[in-house]
Order: C-alpha cells, then structure tokens, then sequence
C-alpha cells in the first residue's frame, strides 16, 4: 500500500523510548504513557502524517500500548468516539529504530531520511523553513525522531540525516513535554 501523495503524508514520525537517556545520561528504557499515545496520534491526524511509531523493545510496553491502542480501534471505544479511533488508527507499535526504517524503506522504496529532534542545538540542524522545503517532495520519504526522558542517545542523533533546530521559549528553561513539543514541531512544518 502507498500511502495518498498529500501534504504530510510523505511524514512519519517515531516516538522512541530506547535508547533515551535518563537525567544522568545514562542509557535507558522509558515507560510507554496512555497520554504519548493519545495525544500525538491526534495531532498527528491533524496534520495528514502517514504513520506514528511509538518504540519500545520492552514486550511488556509493547503489550501495554496494544492494549490501549486496540480498546479504541475496536468494539466499546471505536463505537464511543470515532475520533479518537481514527487518530489512533496512525499507531504502530515496533521493537526498534530499525524495523521502522525498514518498513518505511519497502513502502517507499527509498531510503528514508531521518529528521531528529532535541533541546540542543547541533551542527547538522535543519531550519523549519528549510525542513519545509524538503517535505514538498511527496515521493521522499522522512521520519521524525522523538526521545522520550531527557532525550534521543548521541547513537541516534548521529544516525540522522538532519537535526531540526530546537524549540526556543523566552528564558533558559527547555523542557517541554514530547506531547508539547510534537504539536508545536508539526504545526510549523505543516501548519497553515
């Protein structure tokens, strides 16, 4: 199946929950949380993404977020808010970093460029007008990169073929919620 060449549907976007780093920046496995899920299938819907991967090698996260995911695709929560079943139909639950990329690569059939995202700023940072730009190519494939804790490990950002640069507020304090941050990042790349 290809996915409709309309705007944002050439973007993805993967929540990882390893590798992060904890706030020792030691590398870490995070929890999967029912409002990750909720709400970044939701603005994801929103903006026309093809697919949010929510990353996990941990069976017992994975299951977790299964379970969720299925109460709202079928029976009970479909039928209570179809809204909601509609958002969550965007999620698949993958063990790695890796298998997104590959299923993304068999879909396209093309390599996937890979945008991380981060509160630092980084040599190969990618501006959002820039990033925009970019997305106009339907036919390329990107995936958007989200670390859950304090954040994707160097291993990741290093994997990536662009950094976007981060999102600045008024004074030193940067750390938005993953939810905040993925609403804010998709509406300037996709946003009217």
């Amino acid at each position: 199946m290809t996915p409709n060449v309309t705007t944002g549907n050439n973007l993805s976007i993967a929540l990882l929950h390893y590798p992060v780093y904890d706030k020792n920046r030691i590398e870490v496995a995070t929890s999967v949380t029912n409002l990750d899920l909720h709400d970044i299938a939701r603005a994801s819907r929103t903006f026309g993404l093809y697919r949010y991967f929510v990353v996990t090698p941990l069976q017992e996260q994975q299951l977790l977020a299964l379970r969720i995911v299925q109460h709202w695709q079928e029976g009970w929560g479909a039928s209570y808010n179809p809204k909601r079943k509609a958002a969550l139909d965007l999620v698949t639950i993958e063990e790695s970093l890796d298998r997104v990329v590959e299923n993304l690569q068999k879909l396209y059939d093309k390599k996937v460029r890979i945008i991380a995202t981060g509160a630092k700023g980084d040599r190969k940072n990618i501006t959002y007008p820039e990033m925009k730009l970019l997305l106009r190519d339907l036919s390329q494939p990107y995936l958007l990169l989200f670390g859950t804790g304090w954040g994707l490990t160097d291993e990741i950002l290093s994997q990536a073929d662009h950094i976007l640069s981060p999102i600045k507020g008024i004074g030193d304090y940067n750390h938005l919620s993953v939810r905040s941050a993925v609403a804010i990042i998709l509406d300037r790349l996709l946003g009217h």
